[in-house]
């Protein structure tokens, strides 16, 4: 599968942003998705996942609260609609899927080529 993301830029601190991942190439609702970000200087971490049906999602307790992520599996999309954004949520965010099923797993097969998010303070 090949992942596109979009819908980076610069906001200001307390705004929202609203990304997007487009999948191609193979069947979508067999994947679980996934949000990681990597700051400067730091390493990638997760911010969220979902489920391949969208019935279970989970996020990284910096970002519960403030990040919704959702899926639309007849538009092969996957969203992480952010908001309360804060200077430490400057990142490039990454969207990534992987096959696994019956349990949450932090490694992806498939990654999109990442989007990067500015937050000014």
């Amino acid at each position: 599968v090949q992942l596109q993301a979009s819908g980076g830029g610069l906001v200001q601190a307390g705004g929202s942003l609203r990304l997007s991942c487009a999948a191609s190439g193979g069947t979508f609702s067999t994947y679980t998705m996934g949000w990681l970000r990597q700051a400067p200087g730091k390493e990638r971490e997760f911010v969220a996942a979902i489920s391949r049906l969208g019935g279970s999602t989970r996020y990284a307790d910096s970002v519960k609260g403030r990040f919704t992520i959702s899926r639309d599996n007849a538009r092969n999309t996957v969203y992480l609609q952010m908001n309360s954004l804060k200077s430490e949520d400057t990142a490039i965010y990454f969207c990534a899927a992987n096959q696994v099923t019956g349990t949450w797993s932090d490694e992806y097969d498939y990654w999109g080529q990442g989007t990067l998010v500015t937050v000014s303070s």
